[in-house]
């Protein structure tokens, strides 16, 4: 038997609690993992607490993240001890996940832990930081370098606006942080923003094109931020969007595309290509400041605490990253 925070959907309600399960009642899948760490990502907080229909079928375990050590595999590209690292393809909302101490997944899915990378680490960049770093690729695929000019950082204080700022500043760029919470000012600085913009300034609805600002820009907010950091960006400059913090909606024109051939392109974590997952995450082995890492901060729980971790969560209670040490209580 082993633990996990396990959801049901039942003539009681909605509800989600710490279970004892059998391995015999893993979900299919050609690679048996011990999991030894998962996070608590906003998307786990609305499928534990039932906030938003995030779970697809019944009983599930939330946790899109999970690192791990392989147990058993059918597959020819993971043998027993191999370290392993799992982020979306659909885990902890279709398929069960990671907030548990064992795992039964497609080997697909996986990709090696990178060397240099501890478990806990891994997880505190989780998928947050792993997008962060798909949207610096996506930057650099199109050609930007320090010398274009700035790069905007929206939702700068949030998990992938935090790792944006960080990796960039890292990477040479002049890296301009917007955020609507004046207090993290200092915070932004040091994880490498020379520059604070009020989220005010981009939030509500603006001009089909303005003054050109940056070079690039990554987005997780969406909405009007996002049509307004378009109608900013220079001449062949490129916006990656990976959320929608503010909206779903995208209220803009095709001004900035036809008029100054910017280049907006999506950012999906979940379905990503493995070899693209696998570029991301060695690089974050080689490229994150761990030190900016510890900044952005990360707590450890126990798999008993998550629960309660999630509720906080999603009442705007937790700064930085959830790290939960399955094996603890």
């Amino acid at each position: 038997m082993f633990k996990a925070i396990q959801i049901q959907k039942d003539e009681q309600g909605y509800r989600a609690s710490l279970a004892s399960i059998a391995p015999a009642q893993l979900p299919e899948g050609d690679v048996h993992v011990r999991v030894s760490h998962s996070t608590v990502n906003y998307k786990d907080a609305l499928a534990i607490t039932g906030r938003a229909p995030v779970v697809r079928s019944f009983p599930m375990v939330p946790g899109i993240d999970f690192v791990g050590t392989v147990q058993e595999s059918a597959s020819p590209d993971f043998k027993p001890g191999d370290p392993v690292l799992l982020n979306g393809w659909g885990v902890g909302e279709t398929h069960w996940g990671g907030l548990a101490q064992q795992a039964r997944v497609k080997s697909d899915w996986l990709i090696r832990l990178p060397e240099g990378l501890s478990p806990q680490q891994a997880m505190a960049i989780g998928t947050a930081g792993y997008t962060a770093m798909l949207c610096v690729m996506a930057l650099q695929r199109h050609g930007l370098t320090p010398q274009d000019g700035d790069i905007l950082v929206t939702g700068a204080a949030g998990g992938v606006g935090s790792t944006a700022v960080a990796l960039l500043s890292s990477l040479g760029y002049r890296v301009l942080a917007s955020t609507g919470r004046p207090e993290e000012a200092d915070y932004l600085r040091a994880l490498g923003a020379s520059e604070i913009i009020d989220r005010a300034t981009l939030s509500e609805p603006g001009k089909p094109l303005a003054k050109e600002r940056w070079a690039g820009a990554v987005d997780s907010v969406g909405s009007h931020t996002l049509a307004n950091v378009c109608a900013g960006t220079r001449y062949r400059g490129v916006v990656t969007a990976c959320g929608l913090a503010q909206g779903l909606d995208f209220p803009g024109t095709v001004a900035p595309f036809i008029l100054r051939n910017v280049t907006l392109a999506g950012i999906d974590s979940v379905m990503c290509p493995l070899a693209d997952r696998q570029q991301a995450w060695d690089r974050l082995a080689r490229e994150l400041d761990m030190q900016k890492l510890a900044l952005i901060g990360a707590r450890t729980i126990g798999l008993g605490e998550v629960i309660d971790v999630a509720g906080s969560l999603l009442a705007g209670q937790v700064r930085g990253r959830i790290v939960v040490d399955v094996n603890r209580d």
